[in-house]
């Protein structure tokens, strides 16, 4: 019985009508990530703006969930074709290959023509294109340089494209597989990131003008008030006081040069890249959320107007963490910012904390006769010591500064700081060229996020003329 093999050469114009040139897949899911975010986007203004949306809105809204649909439907039946072509390249005879009379001869002789030849493979863990790990795909795009067979995994998935060198292989150039991208967007919000603490917003713009109300509930002079009205009484109108706090969004990035040794090991491959870009980006947004100056990088809690700063006590000494300077940070905390506050600090100031106590004088208040620990267990040094300062969780970050440098200790309510990162999370990218004569490949990853305190100044009480603030920071003590 006769039996019939479909085998694709990849220079064959059968390899251009599979992958459909014209509008691949991978395209297709692009313009799903895209139709995603325009649907964000309007729903996410009208929450911004506490409102339902309107007319147009809810429109625009449906246009773009019926053209999700639609590219929805159009990639399934593509995938079933597929599937199907890929069912009938299957051989259905015999699975073994015939005994090759002269192995040897085989050997030292190959056929250009057999070695270029690959029968279409199905594709079971479409998330990583068939790749085993992140080493196996970088394997893969370094045996492709220097006129090699390209592997057909990257054959079939690469993304054609007007003038860029990265979209296509060809070029020099290919997309990392979707679930490599996800791993790493994971590790970003690992436990040791500030972004979770944050008041996150994904957007799909670089560009975010948000309405903004920095009056507070017993400000009489502006914004929407309230009256006691006798009978009869004519109503006092009032209307909103509203600002516009714009955000842009900045660019994070990363190159990592691989040598061609790491590559030919890929499990080191695949661990090394996996742990250090995450590791590099995290620190990077950490330390913009801290100490950024708001120029092409997030503007951080040091450098807000609305963060207040504790002078340190009279006679206090350098490089110093009294009980009073934690007791006078508290005081100075806005009330309902202290439910979901953290202090934040430099591991150099845990002796300091962990000695610090509230000084007891004797009876008659002339002198000093011990004191009270403010961060001890009942058990003491014994025990561990509480993972928490006046309730609040206490979290040491290698963003804050030095024992005794303004920014060692902060307390701060993350909640009250936008960040605003791009829906479509890092986005990752091969090259092959960029370093050729030193046989290095290029990985990018490119993040782009934007940060700043909601508040542009302190609270200002109603008694009192101690102004409040949800970012407080102690001052130095050099």
């Amino acid at each position: 019985m006769k039996t019939k093999v479909l085998i694709i050469v990849p220079d064959h114009p059968l390899v251009a009508l599979l992958r459909n040139d014209g509008v691949t897949v991978d395209e297709l899911k692009e313009q799903l990530i895209d139709l995603n975010e325009q649907a964000q986007t309007i729903q996410a203004l009208a929450d911004a703006e506490r409102r339902a949306l309107t007319e147009d809105e809810e429109t625009n809204l449906e246009s773009v969930m019926a053209q999700f649909d639609t590219v929805m439907a159009d990639i399934e039946r593509r995938e079933r074709i597929t599937a199907q072509t890929n069912s009938l390249a299957t051989p259905q005879g015999r699975q073994s290959a015939p005994e090759d009379p002269n192995p040897q001869a085989s050997a030292r002789n190959p056929n250009p023509q057999q070695r270029r030849r690959s029968a279409i493979v199905v594709n079971e863990d479409k998330g990583k294109w068939g790749f085993r790990t992140f080493g196996d795909y970088a394997l893969a795009v370094k045996d492709s340089c220097g006129g090699n067979q390209m592997d057909p995994r990257l054959l079939a998935n690469s993304t054609p494209a007007s003038g860029a060198s990265e979209g296509r292989g060809t070029d020099g150039g290919f997309a990392v597989p979707p679930d490599f991208r996800k791993d790493i967007q994971v590790l970003l919000d690992g436990e040791d990131s500030l972004l979770p603490y944050t008041d996150n917003m994904p957007t799909g713009s670089n560009t975010l003008v948000l309405p903004v109300d920095e009056t507070t509930s017993w400000d009489d002079q502006k914004g929407i008030q309230a009256y006691w009205e006798g009978e009869a009484h004519k109503f006092t109108g009032t209307k909103p006081h509203l600002g516009n706090n714009t955000i842009r969004l900045n660019k994070l990035t990363a190159l990592v040069g691989v040598t061609e040794e790491l590559l030919e090991d890929a499990p080191a491959m695949d661990s090394y890249l996996r742990k250090k870009a995450p590791e590099k980006i995290n620190f990077r947004i950490n330390d913009a959320i801290v100490t950024g100056n708001g120029v092409g990088m997030p503007m951080g809690v040091l450098n807000a107007p609305c963060t207040i700063s504790i002078p340190k006590e009279t006679g206090q000494e350098a490089d110093t963490i009294q009980a009073e300077n934690l007791i006078n940070m508290w005081a100075r905390c806005y009330a309902p910012s202290r439910r979901t506050s953290v202090w934040l600090y430099n591991q150099d100031i845990e002796p300091q904390i962990l000695t610090a106590a509230i000084k007891i004088k004797n009876m008659a208040g002339t002198d000093f006769v011990g004191g009270y620990p403010v961060y001890m267990p009942p058990g003491g040094l014994s025990g561990a010591p509480y993972g928490s300062l006046f309730g609040r969780p206490m979290i040491p970050s290698q963003a804050c500064k030095s024992l005794g440098d303004q920014g060692d200790i902060m307390l701060v309510d993350l909640k009250r700081y936008l960040t605003a990162v791009k829906t479509r999370g890092i986005r990752q990218e091969t090259s092959i060229h960029l370093w050729f004569d030193y046989d290095l490949v290029a990985f990018k990853f490119v993040l782009r996020v934007a940060g700043q305190p909601w508040l542009s100044q302190p609270v200002k009480p109603k008694h009192g003329t101690n102004t409040l603030s949800p970012f407080v920071v102690l001052d130095e003590r050099g």
